[in-house]
């Protein structure tokens, strides 16, 4: 999901970077610092995940978890993410510095997007509410995030028209694990730590 540096126009970098230094200022804006700790270990949950990959005939494509980090977090996800996608251009050459932008609110937002449209649903009395929503949550985040990334490569030229296609294509497996992943994910963790989550036990059991 990492577009390389080199691939962009210079707007579109330009625009993705705005968006970013944006999001990174309302996340670390609405960051609740003693939460700190939580926000350390979904980046490094991200930083992981990136090795997790799904053999796509003679590609693969790796697992994200922006829907799980969007619906713990919210805006906090800006800062947690860039951090991330920093130390994988720096230690692994992941995507790239200039295009940092781009690659940060791709994943970002829709994770912000999830905190707002499936938050409430996690917190549901009933179990299967709250895993449905947590598929919904972690599906739709890589929806959207592939449909981000795509239309990013569309707007620096119609030579990438065909790669836009390939990658939303190339990630559907990908939508599909994760609406599974965040649903356990949601379930295990209203059990064991719902706070996680922000959910009181009252609002996770009823």
């Amino acid at each position: 999901m990492h577009i390389v540096d080199g691939a962009l126009s210079g707007s579109v970098l330009a625009t993705g970077a705005a968006l970013t230094v944006a999001g990174v200022a309302l996340g670390l804006k609405k960051m609740d610092y003693d939460h700190l700790p939580q926000v350390g270990v979904l980046s490094a949950a991200f930083f992981i995940a990136s090795y997790i990959h799904l053999p796509i005939g003679f590609s693969s494509v790796h697992l994200i978890l922006n829907g799980l980090i969007g619906l713990a977090l919210g805006w906090a996800a800006f800062p947690a993410l860039l951090v991330a996608l920093f130390l994988q251009a720096v230690f692994f050459g992941f995507g790239g510095f200039l295009v940092l932008g781009v690659n940060a609110v791709n994943i970002a937002l829709p994770a912000v997007l999830v905190y707002y449209l499936c938050r409430h649903g996690i917190g549901s009395p009933s179990p299967k509410v709250a895993a449905t929503w947590g598929a919904i949550g972690g599906a739709g985040s890589i929806v959207i995030t592939t449909i981000m990334v795509a239309f990013s490569l569309m707007l620096s030229g119609e030579a990438f028209l065909l790669a836009a296609k390939a990658t939303f294509v190339a990630h559907i497996p990908v939508m599909i694990v994760e609406g599974f992943v965040t649903a356990a994910a949601v379930l295990l963790i209203r059990k064991v730590k719902p706070e996680f989550f922000g959910l009181d036990e009252e609002r996770a059991y009823g």
